[in-house]
């Protein structure tokens, strides 16, 4: 049975489950690389990760490399107390949030024109 557990809910969700760490992390990045192609919005429900390390953190950020370099969005639910811990001890919490890339256009108010 594998440590780690990605659902494809549909319409771009998806669910992980289990261990996020040094020894599934490149196993999920390899696992996400199909799916997560075939959308140009995605959200990752991470609720039900139990396991998690400095390279839990590392896949997610990749994540977000990778969507920014494809002009897609991803984003992050229910992110592991542990992960924000390092996110904040490493000074990189900000980034988690750089892969929602279309945030700040859909609650643009309307007719402004700058």
């Amino acid at each position: 049975m594998a440590d780690y557990e990605l659902k494809d809910l549909g319409d771009g969700r998806f669910v992980l489950t289990g261990a996020m760490s040094f020894a599934t992390a490149e196993q999920i990045l390899r696992a996400s690389e199909q799916p997560f192609e075939q959308h140009t919005r995605i959200e990752v429900d991470l609720t039900g990760v139990d396991r998690t390390d400095s390279a839990g953190l590392a896949l997610l950020l990749e994540w977000i490399t990778w969507a920014n370099h494809t002009v897609r969005e991803i984003s992050y639910v229910g992110l592991p107390e542990k992960i924000l811990a390092i996110a904040r001890t490493t000074e990189v919490d900000a980034l988690l949030n750089r892969g929602e890339r279309w945030a700040g256009f859909i609650e643009a108010p309307d007719g402004d024109e700058g």
